[in-house]
């Protein structure tokens, strides 16, 4: 019988041996089950009820808060019915926009930057009592083309909000699903 000689090939022995005992005590974060036979992050998630975002009525804001908050609740419930409300949600935006390169010649902004900034607070239902509050914020750019086509520059000031948006719902329903699955 062969028997590696080398301590080399020993210590690489046990570590494929280790890796190999380890893998099945790894779960997925968005799982159904948890790994100790509780509730699964998926349907912790969808019982969060998202506040509608209060944010001034016409405003560019106001169609951003929609945006932020249909994006959340998308990706908390995944697109089913959300299971009855065990935490409540509540979001403030602040937009910001900022002109990153200016054409010489006629002054017009040719590059900008278009940021929100998000505050949030989930609070559990039952006790009342704030359990995860934190701040998080976007910054996403788009081009002006120049100064006939308007249009265009304000296609892509939406579309530079639709994507603002949607980074800040992805790094709230991030970090509530790290709250939920670490408990912090």
């Amino acid at each position: 019988m062969w028997w590696p000689n080398s301590p080399r090939l020993t210590r690489l022995a046990a570590v494929l041996a280790l890796a190999g005992m380890t893998a099945g005590c790894f779960q997925p974060l968005y799982g159904e089950k948890s790994s100790v036979g509780g509730v699964g992050v998926a349907e912790k998630l969808s019982s969060v009820d998202v506040v509608p975002i209060d944010t001034p009525n016409g405003t560019r804001l106001a169609r951003v808060g929609v945006e932020v908050r249909n994006n959340l609740m998308y990706g908390l419930t995944g697109g089913a019915g959300a299971a009855p409300p065990n935490y409540k949600l509540d979001i403030r935006l602040a937009a910001s926009q900022m002109q990153v390169i200016v054409d010489i010649t006629t002054a017009r902004p040719e590059i900008q930057n278009y940021g929100i900034d998000a505050t949030y607070t989930l609070t559990d239902i039952a006790t009342g009592k704030k359990v995860v509050t934190g701040q998080t914020f976007s910054r996403v750019s788009y081009n002006i083309p120049g100064q006939q086509q308007r249009f265009v520059g304000d296609r892509g000031l939406r579309d530079a909000e639709n994507r603002a948006a949607k980074v800040i719902a992805d790094n709230i329903r991030s970090r509530l699903a790290s709250y939920f699955v670490a408990g912090t």
